[in-house]
Order: C-alpha cells, then sequence, then structure tokens
C-alpha cells in the first residue's frame, strides 16, 4: 500500500510545531488511546520521554517482557473491541513482540505495535540493537511500514489504527527511526477513512443472502457453527434472533464462546477436537451446515476428507480468503455478520426442528455419563479440573470474564466454564500460545475493571510469563490467578498417554513454590491440595478486591474427553 492512497478525515486543527516522539503521543490521544502496554530502550527512549510528560492523559504499564506487553494489549483488545497498543525498543525488544503478534494475526486481533528502530543513517549496518523487524513481521502482521522521517508520522499512525480496527482485524506494526522521533515536523491529525487499495468490507450481495435463506428455510436437519466473527462484528444479538426464530441448534469454535449464552436452550456446545459430543457427531449427519463467522480451522474440521460431506454448507464470512480455502461452500455470503445476519433474518421462516433437536440432547445424555459425570465425580480422591471452574461458576454466576491459557484447563474452562455476556472468553485460539492468559487478564482487567477477571492456566504455560506478577504488583491489578496444577504438561502428557504407549517424555514438571513467589509479589495466596477446601478457597479469591494467586493441586493423569484423535473425522469422536 503507497501512503498517498489513503483517505483521511478533514479537520481543520491549527499546524504546531513538535517532535515526532511527541507526535506518537498526540497520535495515540486522537485515537481514543487511554492505555498502552510496553518496555522502554534506547530506541525509542524519545517516544518514553514525551509518554512522561503526558502520563496524566495516557496510562502506561511497564511490562515484564515484551511479550508480555503484547498480550495484555490483546486481552485489553478482546475484551473492549478496542485496539490495543504496545510499544518497545528495538532488537530484542522489537522481536520480543514476535509471538504476541503472531498470536493476534491468527486470532485477528486488533493491536498496534511501536517499536523504535537504529537511526536510518545505521540502518543496514548491523548497528547495536538493530534488526529488520518490517521484514520479521511481515508474514504475522495485516500491515507494517518503517518511518524515517517526523513528517510520515501521523499519516501512517492514522492508517495503522484503521487497517488494525476495521473489516478483519488483525496487528499492524509501525517501526520509527530514533532521528524521526527527535526530528520536528508540523502537526495535524486526521483520521484514516479509507485506502485505494485496501477493502475491509465485502459489499453485501442481497441474492446470497436470499439464496441461503432459501436452503436454510428448507432444511430438515440444520446446523449453525459460529465463531468469532460474531463477537467482532457486533452481531451477538441478531445470532441469538436467527437461532431463536429459526429454530436451529448453534454449536461455537472456541473463539465463538460467549457470542451465545452458554445456558441458551439452542446452544448445543463446541465442535471441534475437544468439543462437545452431539455438534460433532452431527456435523456428518446435517443437511446443512450454516458458518457464520468461522474459518474451518483444522481443529474444527478434523480430516477433511469426511467433514460434512453430506450437507450443503453455507459461509457467512468477511474475508473472501477464507471462504473455500479449507471447506467447499456452496452458498458464501460475504460482508459483516451483522449486515448479512440483518438481512437474512427477515427472510427466515420460524421453526423448530424439535426431533432434530431431541437428536442432540440423547447424544448429551450419553456424553454426560460417560465423561461430564466423571469430570465432576466427588468421590476420587483427587480434585478435578472440571470441579474449580464449577466452583467459578458458582461464585461468578457467569457473568466473568475467564482468561484461559492453553492445554487441558483450557479445554475445561471452555467446555465447563459459564458465559452469559459476550467477550468473555479469552483465549489464544489459532497459535495456541503457551504463557498467553497471565498477560492477557492483566489487559482485560484493564479493560473492564467493573468485572471479575480470572485467570486459569497450567503450571506449564504460568511459568512462561511468570515474571509478569511483578507488573500485576506494580500496577496494582485486581486480576484472579488459578494455576491448576499437575505436575505435568498435560496436554502433551495425554498424547504420548494414548499414542505413545505413555512415554512421558519430557513432560513432567518439577515445580518450584509457587505460593512462595507470588508472597514475594505480595500477593494474596492460598493453595489447595483437598476437596474439603476448594470452595472456601475460592469464595475468598472471588470475593478480594485485590489481586489474589490460587493454587489448586489436580489430578496427575486426568485427560481431556471427548477427543478427536488427528486425522479423523468429527464422526469419529472418542468419549473415553
Amino acid at each position: 500500500m503507497e501512503v498517498k492512497t489513503a483517505s483521511f478525515e478533514k479537520v481543520e486543527k491549527k499546524a504546531m510545531t513538535v517532535s515526532g516522539a511527541e507526535a506518537v503521543i498526540k497520535c495515540l490521544l486522537e485515537e481514543g488511546v487511554e492505555t498502552i502496554y510496553g518496555y522502554p530502550g534506547g530506541a525509542i527512549m524519545p517516544v518514553y520521554d514525551e509518554l512522561f510528560k503526558y502520563q496524566d492523559k495516557i496510562h502506561h504499564v511497564l511490562t515484564r517482557h515484551e511479550q508480555g506487553a503484547t498480550h495484555a494489549a490483546q486481552g485489553y483488545a478482546r475484551v473492549s473491541g478496542k485496539v490495543g497498543v504496545a510499544v518497545a525498543t528495538s532488537g530484542p525488544g522489537a522481536t520480543n513482540l514476535v509471538t504476541g503478534i503472531a498470536d493476534a494475526m491468527i486470532d485477528s486481533t486488533p493491536m498496534v505495535c511501536i517499536t523504535g528502530q537504529v537511526g536510518s543513517n545505521l540502518l543496514g549496518s548491523d548497528a547495536f540493537q538493530e534488526t529488520d523487524i518490517v521484514g520479521i513481521s511481515t508474514p504475522i502482521t495485516k500491515w507494517n511500514y518503517q518511518i524515517t522521517k517526523a513528517e510520515e508520522i501521523p499519516e501512517i499512525i492514522a492508517k495503522a489504527f484503521y487497517i488494525a480496527r476495521s473489516g478483519r482485524p488483525g496487528p499492524v506494526l509501525v517501526d520509527i527511526t530514533k532521528d524521526a522521533q527527535f526530528a520536528s515536523l508540523d502537526f495535524t491529525y486526521k483520521k484514516c477513512s479509507g485506502i485505494r487499495s485496501y477493502k475491509p468490507y465485502p459489499e453485501v450481495n442481497l441474492l446470497e443472502v436470499e439464496r441461503a435463506a432459501g436452503v436454510i428455510n428448507n432444511a430438515k436437519k440444520p446446523l449453525i457453527v459460529f465463531g468469532q466473527g460474531v463477537i467482532l462484528g457486533g452481531a451477538e444479538d441478531l445470532l441469538k434472533k436467527v437461532v431463536e426464530k429459526a429454530g436451529i441448534p448453534s454449536a461455537w469454535t472456541i473463539l465463538g464462546l460467549s457470542a451465545l449464552p452458554t445456558d441458551h436452550p439452542l446452544n448445543v456446545g463446541m465442535v471441534g477436537m475437544h468439543g462437545n459430543y452431539a455438534p460433532n457427531l452431527l456435523t456428518n449427519e446435517c443437511d446443512v451446515l450454516i458458518a457464520i463467522g468461522m474459518r474451518f480451522d483444522d481443529r474444527v474440521t478434523g480430516n477433511l476428507e469426511h467433514y460434512a460431506k453430506q450437507a450443503k454448507i453455507i459461509h457467512f464470512e468477511i474475508d473472501p480468503a477464507e471462504v473455500n480455502k479449507n471447506v467447499h461452500t456452496d452458498y458464501p455470503v460475504l460482508g459483516n455478520v451483522k449486515e448479512t445476519l440483518n438481512s437474512l433474518l427477515d427472510l427466515l421462516k420460524e421453526n423448530q426442528h424439535t426431533e432434530w433437536h431431541d437428536r442432540f440432547k440423547e447424544l448429551y445424555k450419553e456424553e454426560y455419563k460417560k465423561v461430564v459425570s466423571l469430570n465432576l465425580d466427588v468421590s476420587k480422591p483427587d480434585i478435578h479440573m472440571a470441579e474449580v471452574i464449577q466452583q467459578i461458576n458458582e461464585f461468578s454466576k457467569g457473568d466473568a470474564v475467564i482468561v484461559s491459557d492453553v492445554g487441558q484447563h483450557q479445554m475445561k474452562a471452555c467446555r465447563y466454564g459459564k458465559f452469559n455476556q459476550t467477550r468473555s472468553n479469552v483465549t489464544s485460539g489459532g497459535l495456541g500460545t503457551m504463557g498467553f492468559a497471565l498477560p492477557a487478564a492483566m489487559g482485560a482487567k484493564m479493560a473492564v475493571p467493573e468485572r471479575e477477571v480470572v485467570a486459569v492456566i497450567g503450571d506449564g504455560g504460568y511459568q512462561m510469563t511468570i515474571q509478569e506478577l511483578g507488573t500485576i504488583f506494580q500496577t496494582k491489578i485486581p486480576v484472579k490467578i488459578v494455576v491448576l496444577n499437575n505436575g505435568f504438561l498435560g496436554m502433551v502428557r495425554q498424547w504420548q498417554q494414548l499414542f505413545f504407549d505413555k512415554r512421558y517424555a519430557s513432560t513432567e514438571m518439577i515445580n518450584p513454590d509457587f505460593v512462595t513467589i507470588a508472597k514475594g509479589y505480595h500477593l494474596k495466596t492460598n493453595k489447595v491440595t483437598e476437596r474439603s477446601e476448594l470452595k472456601a478457597a475460592v469464595k475468598e479469591m472471588m470475593e478480594s478486591k485485590e489481586a489474589y494467586f490460587l493454587e489448586v493441586k489436580v489430578e496427575q493423569e486426568e485427560n481431556v474427553f471427548p477427543m478427536i484423535p488427528t486425522g479423523a473425522a468429527v464422526s469419529d469422536i472418542l468419549l473415553e
């Protein structure tokens, strides 16, 4: 994209002469940014010096690692719907952002990362702390740009925010050389409102919507699978109206969770590798599969050669690149789902599909007997992970934001968590980043301080970003942290048990004293080893007005079921 192809809002403001560094701060203020996450260093120091002068207007959170800054920005963005902002210096500071940027890209999270860079006269000379972060981040950003002249700053940052938040959201990186930060410019700011070569919102074709409606109205066994696109498009209420009017069983992807309340009678659970039995099995029995704001990820589809071959596929999607990418679509409907579902609603006939619903209920009874009841069985000596989630539900009443890391506990949190409100489930979906939850929970709590935010983390992932306890202590973020400690890298161990003859190669964890570490950061703490202690401990945590760390010792070799083995069809899902 060429800079000069962008369109900008006409704003009559008198120009003022400022430094490039101050221009960066003023741009953030113009975009309504109130909170940023970052870590200072030499190449970004001019921006931090100006930030010091504006600390009454922008709250900077000093994370303990740049990766923590990106995940915190992601958590903030996912819960608030705003663009998250992360700032770092050049070289290792910039490269430490890469994991969070990649995570944001695959999970469609709006984020702007600003990095410092060596002086423009040193570019390409292998100067101290110089890395080509633009080249490194090109495959994992929606757009990136290196600024070498101060006068470029307002226009480029305006474009960055527009690209990050528009259409299918994603991360953008702006790299600014140090001399551009020191140089002066006549500052005016105009928000970007369009770019000639970038069309974020496909034009809705009403004929496509009408065709889809006709197929849905004639379906005997329809199934909806909705993803995060519903949340990103702000179409939760419309989804609910569509589901209820057409009477269609509706399942969710891991990132679609919370778009429809979990206790809604037409919510039939999660699809995918560790999803619910009925929606997975019946994916290969439905006659019409309606995909809404989801991308047919391999964890959802299993073996594509055996995925919903009997069904007509309708795909409501904002990104044309996702249509027919993995699964052939019979009826594509392009556009923001808020617009397309609104057009669909009036065309749908009222229906109930009672017999089809009964099939889901019958299969859930089977799953409950073989899986759910065992996950909540209090006759066993060891605490189950699902029991902990159930206790959190009891005290949160389904209104908390649950931020999960990656692994067995993630699947349990998503499967057994209760969600009444949208934007309540925050997890690393596509990239599966261990270490995501702790910093993401910080950002989530800062986005919605009035709500409880609970981080549910395994003992493995927790230690990847444990240093962010320092950020929580310094910033006094009242997030609740629950570590489910089974002494293993649990999900890897499960696969080793099932497919590698119990050869637990490098998955056993010899852990430190987590409670002592948390106390070192002056956090309220507790540890549960007996089931009789669990309810009181969760109650104390949930009622705390301060940050709280709770460790729960859970069953060591508990597995996550149902499960679709790698390479198997969704209908080959195992209950045990």
